[in-house]
């Protein structure tokens, strides 16, 4: 039971960082997804840049855990999903990907404001 719970939470981190890195293409005249989106990313960079834990890898760490699992084992699904969510490079190559992932949705969020503005004049 513990190793599905940890499967879905790790399900769950790959769906929020494709959000993040994602979202801002769901958000076009969506004021509430727009500042979901926008704290997402803040939040996404924040954990990249500190070296606090993200609260999904620790439940995610605890539920393997609890079911005897260390990481990367248990399974062919856990395994590539771990790959997937903790890949094994360089931490300031991380930081370097979340930077380029926000100036991104940045730059996007900037010139739907501009077209926005000129519309409006």
């Amino acid at each position: 039971m513990y190793l599905a719970l940890a499967i879905i939470v790790l399900g769950l981190h790959v769906a929020f960082i494709l959000w993040v890195a994602l979202g801002v293409f769901f958000t076009r005249g969506r004021l509430v997804l727009r500042r979901l989106h926008i704290v997402s990313v803040v939040w996404g960079l924040l954990i990249e840049i500190f070296p606090w834990t993200c609260p999904l890898t620790f439940a995610e760490t605890w539920l393997e855990q609890r079911a005897g699992a260390t990481p990367y084992q248990g399974g062919f699904l856990l395994h590539y999903l771990h790959a997937l969510v903790y890949p094994n490079v360089p931490p300031l190559l991380l930081v370097v990907a979340a930077a380029v992932v926000v100036a991104a949705n940045i730059a996007v969020y900037w010139r739907r404001w501009l077209l926005s503005a000129r519309a409006k004049a």
